[in-house]
């Protein structure tokens, strides 16, 4: 039976950093997270982007992760796609994973679109007739036509993105890991992904989603995880926690600037 369990988890990795100037390397790296300097080297941060997180999720469980961009959701999402080791803590795992990570994510540049699918699907050990089979409808889903025979260096972004969301969506995952929808593409692609997404959603037993999305949070998820600076701030119902989420983004009273006060009508 499907199932994730993750215990005190934490990602840790270095960022050489000139001494010239550190204020603009560290905002340059955009790495979100929590900084420190290493005990070791002067010249090297530590980023923690995961810290001390811990949850469990069974059959049924679609978690919703949010919180602004850096706070760690992409990370936290490659650790359970076994792309990055975890630094300490437990990562526990039962159950085929498939994950939706980033826009031409794992795609080989030199290769066409074509030997790109193959070779996906011949490494998830399809039988060669499958291997055809799916390829076709893949091909068809990505409507790429002529350019599927061409390297995949020679794309654009969204075309990059239409192959490597019909190559993670035709494989049928126990476990789903998603990071936001698909962005690119005409209107009437978009709608053909978003029908994809659905179809997933309903055989899929597990879903790990980080998006900026209210709808999709609400509609979707059944948990919800609050990230800040790589820890979790929040749990709760999808419902609630996004609505004390879009609170804590509104500006106190204290933190509004003060209208400046009219000027007197003149008598």
């Amino acid at each position: 039976m499907p199932h994730v369990k993750v215990e005190d988890l934490w990602l840790s990795y270095p960022v050489i950093v000139n001494a010239g100037s550190v204020r603009k390397a560290l905002l340059n790296t955009l790495l979100g997270g929590f900084t420190r300097w290493s005990k070791e080297k002067n010249d090297i941060v530590m980023v923690d982007a995961i810290r001390g997180i811990s949850f469990e999720l069974e059959e049924g469980d679609k978690l919703g992760l949010i919180g602004h961009n850096g706070a760690g959701k992409t990370s936290l999402l490659k650790v359970l796609a076994s792309i990055y080791p975890p630094t300490r803590g437990t990562v526990e795992i039962e159950g085929r994973v498939e994950s939706f990570l980033a826009t031409g994510f794992g795609l080989e540049q030199e290769e066409t679109g074509r030997e790109n699918i193959q070779f996906v699907l011949t490494m998830l050990g399809k039988p060669t007739q499958i291997v055809e089979r799916d390829t076709e409808e893949i091909a068809d889903f990505t409507e790429l036509g002529e350019f599927l025979d061409l390297p995949v260096r020679t794309y654009s972004a969204g075309m990059r993105a239409r192959l490597s969301f019909a190559i993670s969506t035709n494989i049928k995952p126990e476990i789903l890991l998603m990071d936001e929808v698909i962005g690119a593409g005409d209107v009437r692609f978009k709608e053909k992904a978003q029908e994809r997404l659905e179809e997933i959603e309903e055989h899929t037993k597990i879903i790990v989603l980080a998006t900026h999305s209210e709808s999709l949070i609400k509609q979707w998820c059944n948990k919800a995880i609050w990230m800040e600076q790589g820890k979790v701030k929040d749990v709760g119902c999808p419902d609630e926690l996004w609505e004390r989420y879009k609170e804590s983004m509104i500006p106190s009273k204290r933190e509004q600037p003060q209208a400046s006060p009219e000027p007197a009508e003149e008598a």
